[in-house]
C-alpha cells in the first residue's frame, strides 16, 4: 500500500456503507436484477426507448431526432423516462431490456423476434446500420468513426464516475481525486481539440455518430452545462476547437430537440418527458 495520511484502512472484505456513498448512494447496490416487478409501457412507433435526458440518454435522442429529420419515417419513436433516482431502473420489464440496469434501453418492434438494445455506444451503431445513416460506408471512414464511438464509451467514465463524482457528488471534497481526474478529462479535451483542429466534425469531413456520442459529454461540458463550476476549473476556453464545434452541433436542430426528450428538469420549455 501507498504511504498515505488517511485514517482509513480497507477492510479484509469489503461491504457496503450506504452512508458514505454520496448523492446516489441509495440507488447504488453491488448486486444486479430486478428489484421490482414493474411492466413498461409500449406506444404504438415501431422504436421504444426508455431512458433519461443524461448524457448517455442525449446521445440516442439526438440520432433518432437526426434520423427524423433526415427522412427515415421507420425511426418513429415513443419515450419514456426512467426516474433513475427513484430506481426505476431496477423494475422487472426495464432488466428485461438492459441486464445492467442503467439507461438507455431500446426496443426494436419493428423485426421479429423483438430486438432488445443496450449500451448507448451500441444504440447509435445499431440505428446507424439500420437506416444506412451517419456512418460511412467505406472501411476506412467507417473504422475512423467507430474508433472515436468507442473512444468515448472508454474515456466518458473518467469524466463522469471520475471528475464529476468528486468534483460535484461526492459527500466531501477529496483533493487527490480531484488531482487525479481533472488531469485525465484535461488530457481527453487535449486529445479532442487536436482532432477537431484539423477536422470540421469529430471523425472527419461528415457529421456522424461520433459527434453524437462525444458532444453530450464534452460538448456540454465546455458549453457550461456538466457539472457547476466546471467549465471555469478546467479552463474551458483554452479548448477553442473543442469549443467551435461544440457551438455547432449546439445549433442543430434535432440537438435542440433531442435534449428535451425524457427531460424531467428545468425550465418547462426544455423538458419532454415523454415522447409519443
Amino acid at each position: 500500500m501507498p504511504n498515505s495520511k488517511s485514517d482509513y484502512t480497507p477492510p479484509r472484505v469489503w461491504t457496503m456503507d450506504e452512508e458514505n456513498g454520496g448523492q446516489f448512494a441509495s440507488i447504488n447496490k453491488p448486486t444486479a436484477g430486478a428489484q421490482f416487478d414493474r411492466e413498461l409501457p409500449r406506444g404504438k412507433h415501431p422504436l421504444q426507448l426508455y431512458s433519461l435526458a443524461t448524457p448517455n440518454g442525449v446521445k440516442v435522442t439526438v440520432m433518432l431526432e437526426e434520423l427524423l429529420a433526415a427522412g427515415h419515417s421507420g425511426a418513429e419513436y415513443d419515450a419514456y423516462p426512467i426516474k433513475i433516482q427513484d430506481g426505476d431502473q431496477f423494475g422487472s420489464g426495464f432488466v428485461g431490456l438492459n441486464p445492467n440496469s442503467k439507461i438507455p434501453a431500446l426496443l426494436d418492434t419493428s423485426v421479429q423476434p423483438e430486438q432488445r438494445v443496450f449500451e448507448s455506444g451500441n444504440i447509435l451503431l445499431y440505428l446507424a446500420e439500420k437506416f444506412g445513416a451517419f456512418l460511412p460506408t467505406d472501411h476506412a471512414g467507417r473504422t475512423e468513426t467507430l474508433s472515436w464511438l468507442f473512444w468515448q464509451m472508454g474515456s466518458a467514465p473518467y469524466l463522469g464516475g471520475g471528475f464529476g463524482h468528486f468534483f460535484a457528488y461526492a459527500p466531501e471534497y477529496y483533493e487527490y481525486p480531484i488531482n487525479r481526474f481533472t488531469m485525465e478529462v484535461k488530457r481527453q479535451l487535449d486529445v479532442l481539440d487536436k482532432q477537431l483542429a484539423e477536422h470540421e466534425f469529430i471523425a472527419g469531413a461528415d457529421y456522424t455518430i461520433a459527434d453524437m456520442a462525444i458532444w453530450p459529454w464534452y460538448g456540454n461540458l465546455v458549453l457550461g452545462r456538466g457539472y457547476p463550476r466546471a467549465e471555469e476549473f478546467l479552463d474551458a476556453e483554452s479548448y477553442t476547437h473543442v469549443m467551435r464545434w461544440a457551438k455547432q452541433i449546439d445549433q442543430r436542430p434535432a440537438v435542440i430537440e433531442g435534449k428535451k426528450i425524457n427531460r424531467t428538469w428545468g425550465e418547462p420549455h426544455e423538458q419532454k418527458p415523454e415522447r409519443h
